[in-house]
């Protein structure tokens, strides 16, 4: 079909729908082959963004094939039974939008952002390869060199991304976060057609997909447009229930150390396992995301770059990291990049000592509440952008979590207290149970104690 006549096509018969619970501008609904909708209301601008989230990616992969996730997303431009390989990104361009997609270990997503009265043609091609993907092998194997080349460009050439992939993998013994999103490049260079469309045919279905729309756009209108080019997809009755495998307790410290004659700033990189969000019990990972904060958020004002950055000089920088929008469970950590003449050894214990007085002293109060209030700002000032809206409803429902969740989040922040955060950083810091990773130039390893 030609680009006129895609940008010209009729609508289609719908079919009934669910309505769910809506709070302020965010409305729900349920197909009834099993597609969630979520539509997030914003009329400041006649513009949308229309995105098409699957819960997959690439922690659900099949063994043997790390990689496929990623490919597959890159395949859903190729072409379906109606439009030739790059048409879709075309007609998105000479709409006057743009569009993009992204892997994650627990999904894949896909979005435009258009004119509002551009909206239905982007959700009836986002509808046509979801089930009318077309793939030859003239399309297939050299996009397998693009994402081959990608692995190359954001790993293979950098130290810093070479000790990551090495630390995820010392930290996950047996749950698939261990493997990298794009992929090892032995099984990379081995995937196929048959791969992707498996991958494709088992995943891709309306009832592991959500749809999610923000901007200038009314839920009733979503809701007819979605059922009438969504609606008709039948479910996958097959789908697999997503269960992992998951960690065993962790007995020992795990170290590695990585050296390579390209790094030009030797650093410290350590990270604990730690919970991530839950449905309907999120205040754990409400603690954590204080924690890091008050220990590593900021250089100037956190725990760790005002003792080793400003106070003693023995670090150029240092951070504290936490990211609890995960199904399974997450990571805390640190990094510490520590000043000329201070050795990696001396940089670790940096880290051992003032997290020690941390958990001897507590939480400064008045930390404590400067950063709830740049929290509470955050929040306000994200509200501006509907992409931004868009992604972090896609990805907490993805991730295992509910509209409600997400809309409790702010308040569950700012209810979590000193004593709180305390108590999970207690259960958090065990040397015994650590992972650290050592970057190093080639030609000066140190000795990992």
């Amino acid at each position: 079909m030609t680009m006129r006549k895609w940008i010209g096509a009729a609508l289609i018969t719908s079919v009934v729908a669910s309505p769910l619970k809506a709070d302020e501008d965010v409305t729900t609904y349920t197909l009834d082959n099993g597609m969630d909708i979520v539509v997030i209301e914003d009329h400041r601008a006649a513009a949308v963004t229309n995105m098409v989230w699957y819960r997959t990616g690439a922690a659900d992969e099949p063994p043997g094939k790390s990689g496929i996730a990623h490919f597959l997303e890159h395949l859903l431009f190729k072409g379906t039974d109606e439009l030739g390989p790059g048409e879709f990104s075309a007609i998105v361009e000479a709409n006057g939008g743009s569009d993009n997609a992204f892997t994650s270990w627990d999904y894949t997503g896909y979005f435009q952002r258009v004119a509002a009265d551009r909206l239905e043609l982007m959700i009836k091609m986002e509808a046509d390869r979801m089930t009318d993907l077309v793939l030859t092998d003239d399309v297939v194997l050299p996009e397998r060199d693009v994402i081959l080349e990608e692995r190359s460009q954001r790993i293979d050439s950098s130290a810093g991304g070479i000790l990551g992939e090495q630390r995820r993998a010392a930290q996950y013994l047996n749950h698939p976060y261990a493997i990298p999103i794009i992929g090892w490049r032995h099984e990379m260079e081995q995937l196929t057609r048959q791969d992707a469309l498996d991958f494709y045919e088992t995943f891709y279905a309306p009832n592991n997909a959500i749809l999610i729309v923000a901007g200038d756009v009314k839920p009733e209108e979503v809701l007819r447009l979605a059922q009438t080019h969504f609606g008709p997809i039948p479910a996958n009755p097959d789908l697999p229930e997503r269960v992992r495998p998951q960690e065993p307790p962790q007995v020992a410290e795990r170290r590695i150390a990585y050296a390579d004659p390209r790094v030009a700033q030797p650093y410290v990189l350590q990270t604990f396992l730690a919970p991530e969000r839950d449905p309907g019990a999120q205040e754990t990972a409400a603690a954590l995301t204080l924690l890091a904060e008050l220990l590593g958020g900021s250089s100037a004002t956190s725990v760790l770059g005002g003792k080793l950055e400003f106070e003693e000089r023995r670090s150029v920088y240092t951070s504290a990291f936490y990211s609890g929008m995960s199904l399974d469970d997450t990571t805390f950590g640190f990094i510490n990049v520590p000043a000329e003449g201070i050795s990696l050894a001396e940089a670790e214990a940096d880290i051992d000592r003032v997290v020690a007085e941390f958990m001897e002293e507590g939480v400064d109060e008045a930390a404590l509440e400067r950063i709830k209030m740049q929290i509470r700002a955050s929040e306000i000032y994200g509200r501006d952008s509907v992409g931004s809206r868009a992604r972090l409803y896609g990805t907490a429902l993805t991730s295992g979590l509910t509209v409600e969740d997400v809309q409790a989040w702010p308040d569950i922040l700012q209810a979590t207290t000193a004593d709180d955060i305390m108590a999970t950083a207690a259960t958090l810091f065990d040397k015994g149970k650590a992972v650290t990773g050592w970057l190093m130039r080639e030609g000066a390893e140190e000795v990992m104690q």
